[in-house]
This record gives C-alpha cells, sequence and structure tokens, in this order.
C-alpha cells in the first residue's frame, strides 16, 4: 500500500515553477530516494509535500488528502522533514531541540522514552544533551536534526541532502543509523542526496529528476544499472 502518492504536482516560487507536474508513490515502510542535479527540483519536491511552497495537483498521505493543508497540519499527521541546512535551533541546548521535535505531541509521557530512543540511536547527542547546540560540529548537527525529526514519530521522514558537508566517516555513521531506524521503527523515508551511490545503496525506489520532471523511475538496482544515471551521477 502506497503511504504517499503525489500526482501531478506542479510547484511554483512565484512566477518560476520548480515542478512540472510530477507523480511518484512511496511504498510504506520502504525507503525511496530522488536524484538529480542542482535545481533539478528535489529540495523543492519535499517542500511541496510539507505545504511550503504553492502548488497544483494532488498529494496524498496515509489515504488523506493534504494538498492544502498548512505544514503545521500535515507535521501532526506524521510527516518530518528534516530540512538541508539541518534547522538547528542554536541557541538551546540539544536536548531542548530535540523536544521541540515533539511538540505537537499530546502523549507527553511518552516523550521521555522516545528521547532516551533517540539517545541510543546516537549517543554523541546523550552526552552533549546540555550543550549549546550550535556549538555541535556539523555531522552532530546533522544528528540532531535526524533526532528531532524522530521526536515526532513519523510515519514518513524527508531527508534533505543528509551528507552535506560531512566527513566520510560521518556520513557512513548516518547512513548506518538511518537504515537501523528504517528497519527497527518502520519509519517510510523519502530521501535527497547529491550522494547518489549512498542514496541507491540505502534506497529500494529511485526517481531521477531534470528541470522539475521525473525522467527516470525503478527500482534502486534498476536506477544504479541505468547507464545515464552510472555516468551522471555516479562516475563510472
Amino acid at each position: 500500500m502506497a503511504l504517499l502518492e503525489v500526482s501531478n504536482l506542479v510547484a511554483s516560487y512565484g512566477p518560476i515553477r520548480a515542478l512540472h507536474g510530477i507523480s511518484f508513490s512511496l511504498e510504506e515502510g520502504g525507503v525511496t530516494t530522488i536524484l538529480g542535479a542542482n535545481g533539478a527540483g528535489k529540495t523543492s519536491t519535499l517542500r511541496a509535500i510539507c505545504g511550503m511552497v504553492k502548488t497544483e495537483g494532488s498529494v496524498h498521505f496515509d489515504g488523506q488528502d493534504i494538498s492544502s493543508r498548512p505544514t503545521e497540519a500535515i507535521v501532526r499527521r506524521g510527516v518530518a522533514h528534516v530540512p538541508e541546512g539541518r534547522g538547528t535551533f542554536t541557541r538551546v541546548t540539544t536536548e531542548e531541540n530535540l523536544l521541540l521535535g515533539s511538540y505537537s505531541r499530546r502523549d507527553k509521557k511518552a516523550v521521555q522514552s522516545d528521547m532516551e530512543q533517540v539517545y541510543g540511536y546516537f549517543p554523541r547527542l546523550k552526552e552533549r544533551r546540555n550543550q549549546q547546540a550550535g556549538t555541535l560540529s556539523g555531522g552532530e548537527q546533522q544528528m540532531l536534526a535526524v533526532g528531532r525529526a524522530l521526536m515526532l514519530r513519523p510515519k514518513l521522514m524527508l531527508l534533505d541532502e543528509p551528507s552535506f558537508g560531512l566527513a566520510p566517516l560521518i556520513v557512513e555513521e548516518l547512513f548506518a543509523i538511518l537504515r537501523r531506524i528504517n528497519e527497527d521503527e518502520k519509519v517510510t523515508m523519502l530521501l535527497v542526496e547529491q550522494n547518489a551511490t549512498l542514496a541507491l545503496d540505502l534506497a529500494d525506489h529511485a526517481y531521477l529528476l531534470e528541470t522539475g520532471n521525473v525522467v527516470i523511475a525503478g527500482t534502486a538496482d534498476e536506477i544504479a544499472a541505468d547507464e545515464t544515471v552510472r555516468r551522471s551521477y555516479l562516475g563510472y
């Protein structure tokens, strides 16, 4: 069953159109990646799903039409967005950042339990729980962004360039944790990522965007074997 169904989605920034009627779906519990060059419309796709840009077309999440709903209502339905640039609240502590991720929840007794679960995935965040978040390293801030999204107890996590600006060893560690989260928590993931090799290794399905249009779609293995993708994005 598809958790997310996007049909003829158009996204615009004023007079500039970023997406030209794209369609795709996400299987519940799976990992899907969107690949493409800078300016292809990857980030705009995530923003359009969250209601952060002007859109046309339809977006159905968990059987409900969320196309015209405000971003806060979409978040409350269980869509967590990990934005490019991490979105860290720099002047408050690591733990306060995590608590901000649970602001829409009413089951406050379970929040502390979920906090410990996040610390289980990211032990360094526990070590720095009382540290001002703006003083964390880039890798730690990216882990904090993922942890904050988990505090929502999301059904769907949108990840925008999680490897950006991170050292290779940190990226490897982060993607291993994302795999664990997907397998253990059954969180569906939509991943935008410049490192196509990493993304295809994590994902089940993939879509390739060019100038706001889906030009190739298939399983991650099929896309990885596609000659166009290999030459343009995988370097062999």
